[in-house]
């Protein structure tokens, strides 16, 4: 009898070994600001990719742009014990510590629109920054005929990659166009329609050569637009940038915003689940690997960043398409 309930007991530990090496990945997705329909379009990929991978994987978006609002929800997922931390920084900086300390309870860090990030296990970038900075330059200056005055909108000046898009704009324009020129800093102003609207009144009330506006940050170019329609300028200033098409769509076929170039963030959003499951499961990851919405990767080691490349234009034929895609 007292053999009986050893094999018992032994088989029932088997089974809960079993049932417990069953148990799905876990994988949270922490986004700059929740609410937003670029991150909406994000979520759904999330959502949709890992029904399909059979993990389990959810985004959290904050109720401001803040990196102490990133650093608590990093916190929160920590304590959950997940697998896999995804991250959109809003201040890379502001994020080592705690991503640091994720590393450290043995979770795997996948982030996006950060570079070379400390305390990643690999970013990811469905273009390089410098070719996506250089493309909206070309763009804005085939619609300023290469000659006036011009400003850039960033999301935030705490974030380095919206920070290179606009020196390779800056300094592809410096080479190119001699007749163009850049009036005031980067205006940190791109996560917020309102003061985007306002920067860009004030440049085209301080600048009477005032031809063009980038703006990164997907409110920005659609508070830029506002502005010119308000003052009946799209004869005038040509607006550029990165912008959900859904949001920006009347400004685009009214010629308010010219166009720009974007990645898909449904396909952003498949990406967080397919590399993080690929590196949860020590899948290698190297030069010329093929992943499914980045194709073959260019890997830089040393940076831990993986670069794609998958450009969608936001020139009013493509939008439709865009739009159709949730986007």
């Amino acid at each position: 009898m007292k053999m009986k309930r050893i094999a018992a007991a032994l088989i029932s530990l088997t089974l809960c070994g079993h049932a417990l090496a069953a148990e799905p990945l876990k994988m949270g997705v922490v986004v700059k600001v929740g609410g937003n329909a670029w991150f909406n379009s994000m979520e759904e990929g999330i959502k949709k990719e890992a029904a399909k991978e059979g993990i389990n994987a959810w985004q959290v978006g904050p109720t401001a742009q803040d990196p102490a609002q990133q650093v608590k929800a990093i916190e929160d997922l920590i304590a959950q014990k997940v697998d896999i931390i995804g991250v959109v920084p809003v201040d890379p900086a502001a994020l080592e510590p705690v991503l640091k300390k994720a590393q450290q309870a043995g979770i795997k860090v996948i982030t996006h629109e950060s570079p070379s990030q400390k305390y990643a296990d690999w970013d990811f970038e469905l273009v390089d920054a410098k070719t996506f900075g250089e493309r909206h330059m070309q763009l804005m200056a085939q619609c300023m005929h290469e000659q006036g005055q011009y400003a850039i909108i960033v999301g935030s000046l705490t974030i380095p990659l919206h920070r290179v898009w606009a020196q390779s704009a800056i300094d592809y324009q410096k080479q190119h166009y001699p007749n163009m020129q850049q009036v005031g800093d980067l205006f940190g102003t791109g996560e917020s329609v309102d003061e985007s609207m306002r920067v860009t009144n004030e440049m085209m009330n301080k600048y009477p050569d005032f031809k063009g506006m980038m703006a990164f940050g997907s409110p920005g170019p659609v508070g830029a637009g506002r502005a010119v329609a308000n003052r009946r300028a799209k004869d005038k200033v040509c607006v550029v940038g990165a912008y959900s098409p859904s949001q920006a769509a009347s400004l685009v076929r009214s010629d308010n915003i010219k166009g720009g170039y974007i990645w898909n963030p449904m396909t952003a959003g498949e990406l967080f689940v397919r590399i993080g499951k690929r590196v949860a499961e020590n899948q290698p990851i190297q030069q010329g690997t093929q992943i499914e919405g980045m194709g073959k990767l260019r890997v830089d080691s040393a940076s831990h960043t993986l670069f794609g490349d998958n450009l969608e234009s936001l020139d009013k034929n493509n939008m439709k398409k865009l739009i159709k895609m949730g986007l």
